[in-house]
């Protein structure tokens, strides 16, 4: 299908550009089989709970510093002070997240605190955010590599929530959490902000970035399938 833009003579943006250029790995994380057996009800009930494990670790270990050190680089080097209320919009999100992991953890009789995290694709995951803290790490960088994970993890989650889904009741107030339609406006506003700093990025900048996508969607691949029991 050709698109909208095109049709009428506007200039696809960068990530729209990535999104055409990158669908194979993009539909790799956005369509995994993690979010296919959530959605039809197939999923082992051992391996969501696996899930919640390791994602409570991620959020609080590598994935909050993270997208703390995004609202810093916003505050610092954005012009546009909107950035800063839109970034830490999300870290509202990530709390409830947290809140949600902590009260589910007793349903599904896991203790929060003895979790043990020693999967070297899912520390690869986590690292890969730790990297990113860094402050020689620049803000069109962190901005879009944040952008990328939401918009990964509302599709795939919101995937579970769509029209004909057998996804276990237990389940759907997570899938909530990332699949409704507030979080795609948030998605939206990151895209948003990404597009006009790549606008203004080199070429050496823009293609810098263009890695750390792939690499992301790499390792979140990788974390959705050892969930699941694959390697």
């Amino acid at each position: 299908m050709e698109n909208k833009k095109e049709l009428v003579g506007e200039k696809a943006t960068q990530i729209e550009r990535w999104l055409r250029k990158h669908k194979l790995q993009y539909t790799a994380a956005t369509k995994h089989p993690f979010f296919y057996s959530i959605h039809d009800g197939s999923i082992d009930s051992s391996s969501f709970k696996t899930w919640l494990e390791r994602e409570y670790v991620c959020v609080k270990s590598a994935f909050a510093p993270f997208a703390a050190s995004v609202l810093l680089k916003a505050r610092k080097e954005s012009t546009d002070s909107s950035d800063v209320e839109v970034v830490l919009a999300g870290l509202g999100y990530l709390n409830d997240e947290i809140c949600w992991l902590k009260e589910e953890a007793p349903k599904w009789h896991i203790s929060l605190r003895s979790v043990v995290v020693d999967n070297k694709p899912v520390l690869d995951y986590f690292r890969f955010f730790e990297r990113l803290t860094s402050s020689d790490v620049k803000y069109a960088e962190a901005v879009t590599i944040l952008w990328a994970v939401q918009l990964v993890y509302h599709n795939g989650f919101g995937h579970c929530l769509e029209e004909g889904n057998n996804t276990p009741e237990e389940m759907k107030e997570g899938c909530k959490i990332w699949g409704n339609e507030s979080f795609k406006q948030y998605c939206q506003s990151l895209e948003n902000i990404a597009n006009s700093r790549l606008e203004e990025a080199s070429d050496e900048e823009v293609s810098k970035i263009e890695i750390l996508i792939l690499e992301f969607l790499e390792n979140v691949v990788h974390f959705w399938s050892v969930n699941l029991g694959e390697t």
